[in-house]
């Protein structure tokens, strides 16, 4: 039995040029005074050129922007730090006035004990002499009681009195500190409300 060979299939006989092979590829065969390859070439290297500039053009964008985005981190990171700067120099300003109040406080309560040690001395050393110039038992019991209870009577007024500056030194002292706590919890509260 004989073998019956498959045909080849070719194009259109238009030009006769093609084949099997040149057609499955797309392909067309080049000829010397075919200038469609140089076309190619040309719109290749346009292409390429154009590409070149495009990359450039992107490239310039991207340094660019990248260099804003310094500038204003940088501004924003410098302004930050000279906020961070006058916020703890407000600190220590309000530290200064609280320790001066503080040491004003201190130095009139110190007064205050001063003079009632001072004068309780002095109200010792009259009830002494009362005592020692007493010409019965009575009367130096009497003395001694008298004494006892003006003492007392002065310890209490002055306890009292000495409390109440203590607390008020205490207050005032504590005030421009509490201002700046203040400020302080607000500007931390600020970012989370906005």
């Amino acid at each position: 039995m004989a073998r019956q060979t498959k045909a080849k299939r070719t194009s259109a006989p238009s030009s006769g040029r093609r084949n099997e092979t040149t057609e499955t590829r797309g392909v067309e065969p080049r000829n010397a005074n075919d200038t469609e390859g140089t076309t190619m070439k040309k719109d290749f290297d346009d292409t390429a050129a154009g590409s070149a500039a495009d990359m450039q053009k992107g490239y310039d964008q991207l340094i660019n922007s990248t260099r804003e985005q310094f500038e204003k981190a940088g501004a924003s990171a410098l302004k930050a730090y000279e906020d961070l700067i006058k916020f703890q120099r407000e600190n220590y300003e309000a530290y200064v006035a609280s320790t001066t109040i503080l040491a004003k406080g201190v130095e009139t309560v110190g007064k205050v004990w001063s003079e009632l040690a001072h004068e309780s001395w002095e109200n010792f050393a009259q009830a002494t002499k009362a005592l020692l110039g007493a010409k019965t038992l009575r009367e130096a019991v009497d003395v001694q009681s008298d004494f006892a209870k003006a003492s007392f009577d002065k310890l209490i007024a002055e306890s009292t009195k000495l409390s109440e500056m203590t607390v008020k030194v205490a207050t005032e002292a504590f005030q421009p500190i509490g201002a700046r706590l203040n400020v302080a919890v607000e500007r931390l509260l600020k970012p989370i409300a906005a």
